[in-house]
């Protein structure tokens, strides 16, 4: 444990004393001495991650105010009996602290007394890829941050973590494990968003240690975006059918022909499956997803749904099986010309509930955004915090 430092008292004396002296007419000398105040944590090139400590002995803190290198303060708080102060955030890595307190000793002198310490920079620093990127999304997108190093320490984590909404949005926090290994965690609202919502993440990260391989997080965060347009997608893969619905009402039929059922690996993911992003024009080669030397295509229109693979896009070489077979790899194939129109209207954030006796079941929790195929008591278990 971290010695604490004492500080001097930099000024002291009652302001209820005259220049000469002696006490103003009607007023309460003070006396005795000012309060004695430690700070932890102290000195130079300490470990950072733990809240700054102000502790008043022989009276009370009256305010604290503590800053970093670079004049940003440090907010906190007094306790009950205005005898301890502590940050609302631990001290970050590489950082040199000063810290303010006036105080009053218990028979009434006032003090201010200063002092400073650093903290030792990071051995390993942890940092994030934040979704969604865009400044608006679909109804089901989750707030998603995943780790580039493992995080241990979740709730440490999960607490310097807001999502607010200017509509009182429900929600929760829960953890999975990304497609590619990584810790990531999401915050999904318990239906779907509503329209028009505004919503802000607030990522206050610096000086949170992640745990032993993960490091310290360095850097706060912060993005804002607004939910559009009601838009569902339904594909029905027993009758080889999607359906594109805007605020409840179709819009648009669409013929398609989803994963071969005739080839286990092959078949297309059940579920909800939320449009990850719009790409374009992609290669896909069947060796990236393990089927061999299937395919290799450059495929138009196309629109990502998991992370291992799975997407929506023009596939004009499965014509003949539009509405009438599913021959796919794995992917809901269309026209190239029902997949441009298709594709111009969607929105990122978008849901896709993929139904049928022919698919191979839900995609795994962390392979895109599946979030939301777990009930919403679920899904609040993943919290660390619960």
């Amino acid at each position: 444990m971290l010695s604490p430092l004492v500080l001097a008292a930099c000024s002291g004396g009652s302001p209820a004393e005259k220049a000469d002296g002696k006490a103003a007419a009607g007023a309460v000398k003070a006396e005795g001495p000012p309060a004695t105040v430690a700070v932890t944590p102290s000195g130079t090139g300490v470990r950072a991650g733990a809240p700054v400590k102000v502790t008043a002995s022989g009276g009370t803190l009256t305010s604290v105010t503590v800053t970093d290198g670079k004049g940003a303060a440090l907010s906190g708080a007094l306790s009950a009996g205005n005898t301890v102060w502590t940050s609302e955030r631990p001290a970050a890595p590489g950082a040199t602290y000063r810290v303010s307190a006036k105080t009053r000793g218990t028979g009434g002198t006032a003090g201010t007394q200063d002092a400073s310490f650093s903290t030792e920079e990071a051995d390993k620093v942890n940092t994030v890829v934040l979704a969604p990127v865009a400044r608006r999304i679909g109804i089901a997108h989750p707030v998603s941050i995943a780790f580039t190093k493992p995080v241990k320490n979740k709730a440490a984590v999960e607490k310097a973590l807001k999502v607010t909404t200017d509509n009182n949005t429900e929600g929760s926090w829960g953890w999975v494990r990304d497609y590619h290994g990584k810790d990531r965690i999401d915050w999904r609202p318990k239906n779907y968003w509503k329209p028009g919502t505004k919503v802000t993440l607030d990522a206050r990260l610096n000086g949170v240690d992640s745990g032993p391989s993960g490091g310290f997080l360095v850097k706060d965060y912060k993005h804002s975006f607004t939910i559009g347009r009601a838009q569902e997608v339904k594909v029905d893969l027993d009758r080889k059918q999607l359906t594109f619905q805007q605020d409840g009402k179709t819009v648009r039929t669409i013929p398609v022909s989803g994963g071969d059922p005739d080839h286990g690996d092959k078949a297309s993911w059940r579920g909800i499956q939320v449009l990850m992003s719009k790409e374009g024009t992609v290669r896909m080669r069947s060796q990236s997803v393990g089927l061999g030397d299937a395919y290799d295509k450059m495929v138009g229109y196309s629109m990502r749904l998991t992370w291992s693979g799975a997407y929506a896009h023009a596939a004009p070489w499965n014509a003949a099986y539009f509405g009438k077979a599913n021959k796919s790899s794995g992917c809901i194939g269309m026209s190239t010309a029902n997949a441009q129109s298709f594709y111009r209207d969607i929105q990122v954030g978008d849901p896709f509930t993929v139904t049928g006796k022919d698919t191979k079941g839900l995609p795994p929790q962390g392979n895109g955004f599946s979030n939301w195929n777990v009930s919403w008591e679920d899904w609040k278990q993943r919290s660390a915090l619960n």
